[in-house]
């Protein structure tokens, strides 16, 4: 199964996928050295991955977005309201990616979109699984799993998604490990779309 992972940061969220030839694209140089290491048999593409999923949309059998989420988050409401933060637009890359996909993807593409649960109320339909909305084009069953990440703990965090990062000198250690997932949701709902590509493969 070819699989497409934007915005892949240091693969959180591929940490479990196997049988499975990734392209991973993530805009950061450096963050993307740490998924090489980590992940090297997978093709790595430093690039903007909103700009690379309109150009490559029709080339792969899944593809994963999760477009970046602080304009979106309730946490940034919070802080403008608390005079911490200026008020932001919603980047609204997030349901530029839904409509395309949506629209204009191959049929038999299976795709799927995270973000966080956002302050307005949502503009298009969604499944929410713990503290992650999804848009997917398959059903996704609801399921409980136990996030046990610590906010504010190199250590803790570096513990429970299995991300050794004490080698390398990347700034801000805290968010790369914070803007993980639970690899074992991602694995689930991998696991999900492998069962429905197969089907038709």
């Amino acid at each position: 199964m070819k699989v497409l992972n934007l915005y892949a940061w240091i693969g959180g969220n591929r940490k479990l996928w196997k049988d499975c030839e990734v392209t991973a694209v993530e805009y950061n140089q450096d963050i993307a050295n740490i998924y090489k290491d980590f992940f090297p048999d997978d093709e790595v593409i430093v690039w903007d991955a909103h700009d690379y999923l309109l150009k490559h949309y029709k080339e792969y059998d899944f593809i994963w977005s999760s477009p970046p989420c602080p304009t979106h988050s309730d946490i940034r409401r919070c802080w403008v309201h608390a005079w911490q933060y200026d008020a932001k637009y919603p980047d609204m890359k997030l349901y530029e990616e839904i409509i395309l996909l949506k629209h204009f993807a191959p049929k038999d593409t299976k795709r799927v979109i995270e973000n966080v649960k956002p302050y307005y109320n949502l503009l298009i339909y969604w499944k929410q699984i713990e503290r992650h909305i999804f848009w997917s084009n398959f059903n996704i069953p609801t399921i409980k799993i136990d996030d046990k990440r610590k906010h504010n703990s190199i250590t803790w965090n570096s513990i429970i998604y299995g991300f050794d990062l004490s080698k390398y000198k990347t700034k801000n250690k805290r968010q790369v490990l914070r803007n993980c997932v639970l690899p074992e949701l991602w694995l689930y709902i991998y696991d999900l779309t492998k069962i429905v590509w197969l089907k038709k493969n």
